[in-house]
């Protein structure tokens, strides 16, 4: 199936979809297993088992071939102290700092931002000082549907698109999530970092076919030695 729609609508219609998207499983999935008390392990494997049924359904109506949205021949990269870098990883580079800067200011400053804090802190006391949890756990799928949705088309971009595409970059996300700290914004920045420079390093000295095997060593020695990463902080236990 394909649509011929030019790139700029392209691409806003992809954000809009995957955000739409995002919401109904919020509401269709998720929202009735909150209610039902489920684990945190449950939802993990709703999740995996929702990530199947959508790359099937991507297979289905737009085959498991590769497809390109670039257009033009290979060029050579700008030189950068010795290194090439593209065009579109620059722009990759300046579009996820700025996203990232823009999400810290609007968790906190922004009302929205400041009830998804709240409601990620404690759920029971948000809706007991009138914070609509459910609702705010709907703007919060949306707001991060979209910021995949933008992550998805820069690789796609860099790297083309296929339906299994996003596992590997799921993976590299909760790896640097782990290393950096959940809950601290710059030391999720720290650990994309650390994975980045040790991945690409191994690239360069061992060879690419290892990056996913570093990605996964680095995980495990890190719940191993520091499961709480750089920066996370261990909940202290209040007893009333």
């Amino acid at each position: 199936m394909q649509l011929n729609f030019q790139i700029a609508i392209s691409i806003f219609l992809a954000i809009l979809c995957a955000t739409g998207v995002g919401m109904l499983s919020e509401t269709v999935v998720y929202k009735p297993l909150r209610k039902r008390s489920a684990s945190p392990m449950i939802l993990m494997i709703t999740s995996l088992g929702l990530y199947t049924v959508l790359q099937n359904v991507i297979s289905m109506l737009w085959g498991d071939a590769t497809k390109s949205v670039r257009t033009g021949g290979a060029r050579v990269g700008n030189e950068f102290f010795g290194a090439y870098i593209t065009d579109i990883k620059i722009i990759t580079i300046t579009v996820c700092l700025a996203l990232f800067v823009a999400c810290v200011l609007f968790m906190k400053y922004n009302r929205i931002g400041r009830n998804i804090r709240a409601v990620a802190s404690n759920p029971e006391l948000s809706n007991v000082v009138g914070i609509n949890s459910d609702r705010v756990i709907l703007w919060a799928f949306g707001i991060g549907s979209a910021l995949a949705a933008v992550a998805g088309i820069l690789i796609a971009f860099d790297t083309d698109m296929r339906p299994t595409m996003g596992f590997n970059w799921l993976l590299f996300g909760v790896v640097a999530m782990i290393i950096g700290g959940v809950g601290s914004n710059w030391g999720l920045v720290g650990g994309a970092l650390l994975l980045a420079a040790s991945q690409h390093l191994t690239a360069y000295y061992i060879g690419s076919q290892w990056i996913n095997a570093v990605a996964y060593i680095i995980l495990i020695l890190f719940l191993i030695a520091k499961p709480l990463g750089f920066s996370g902080k261990r909940l202290k236990k209040i007893e009333i």
